[in-house]
């Protein structure tokens, strides 16, 4: 009778872990379609509390079979933090891997040449939930000086680009990624280059920003360039918009006569030489035309309403071209 006992109580035990292992089979690998969602793990959160945030946003419909495949997979106390990612036909096995295998996703931002500071942080403001001081960071001497750059801030070496980053990303950490891609881009031959013009790192970065803030293609890049280091050389003020419009905020595309008597030494209408800094962050094609002018003698360039310029040597000819500008202006109102 024991014997008969032993055996029906065995066949029972086998046949509930059969029924059990088929119903997780069953589960686990069923598929259920999902429109893109996205869910944040926070740090401290529970395996408790990560099921039932995935079975409130339908991503899981059996919180019982996900929190067992958990414990079964020895991950119960693993559990990430960051964002994260599913959509389409997915089963548990999926979601699984992405939260424990894949990890958070990572978030684009872009940033185009020419970017200020300013427009840098509000971009990166709006993806990150970055817990240090942007604006301290960026002005600090000390963690400025660990890269070799020679500046009292780092406009102009965030290096632009796009970039992947995780939520809870720090803004030191997006700091230096752009900067050592700076420094990737401003190689050796860069380096020489400037020695040989007779300039700083600094000097041709900031050559660059107004480069950039002039040229809207790169065609004529190398030609803008020619047109500041022969007004350098002349010792000519470069009376470059992009200076004033640095200055002004919203930086405006139309100057009144007034803008260009701002006090300032970025007002490159007043003062000789460049401007104490770069005004934007320049990307690798102006940083180039910065060090390989193109060999004109130009001294003067008006736009032409098309994105290109109009270039002559000397007044005369400027100001025949900036008058069928303002023409072109009144016929296009």
């Amino acid at each position: 009778m024991v014997s008969n006992n032993n055996s029906s109580r065995d066949l029972m035990l086998g046949l509930f872990l059969t029924l059990s292992l088929l119903g997780v089979s069953i589960f686990f690998t069923s598929n259920k379609e999902i429109d893109k969602t996205i869910f944040v793990i926070e740090k401290g959160m529970s395996l408790n509390t990560v099921t039932n945030l995935l079975h409130e946003k339908e991503i899981i419909h059996n919180k019982s079979f996900f929190k067992y495949r958990v414990y079964f997979l020895g991950l119960s106390d693993k559990i990430p933090v960051g964002t994260f990612a599913v959509e389409g036909k997915v089963s548990s096995k999926d979601i699984i891997n992405t939260i424990f295998k894949e990890g958070p996703i990572r978030l684009k931002l872009t940033i185009p040449e020419g970017s200020s500071s300013e427009q840098i942080f509000l971009k990166a403001n709006n993806l990150f939930d970055a817990s240090d001081d942007y604006a301290a960071l960026f002005k600090d001497q000390r963690f400025i000086a660990e890269f070799d750059i020679q500046a009292s801030s780092l406009e102009g070496y965030l290096f632009p680009d796009t970039y992947y980053f995780f939520k809870d990303t720090s803004n030191r950490e997006v700091f230096i990624t752009m900067i050592n891609e700076f420094w990737k881009n401003f190689n050796k031959t860069f380096i020489e280059r400037t020695n040989e013009l007779g300039f700083t790192v600094h000097e041709v970065v900031t050559l660059a920003s107004i480069i950039e803030g002039e040229a809207l293609l790169d065609k004529e890049r190398a030609i803008i360039s020619s047109v500041y280091h022969n007004r350098l050389k002349k010792r000519m003020k470069l009376q470059a918009d992009p200076t004033i419009q640095y200055l002004i905020p919203g930086h405006p595309k139309a100057l009144s006569n007034r803008d260009l008597r701002l006090i300032s030494p970025y007002n490159t209408y007043l003062n000789y030489g460049l401007p104490p800094g770069p005004i934007n962050n320049p990307g690798l094609e102006s940083i180039r035309a910065a060090l390989y002018p193109a060999d004109t003698d130009y001294l003067y360039f008006v736009a032409q309403g098309d994105g290109s310029h109009i270039f002559t040597t000397n007044q005369k000819d400027h100001l025949e071209a900036k008058n069928l500008y303002k023409q072109y202006k009144r016929e296009n109102r």
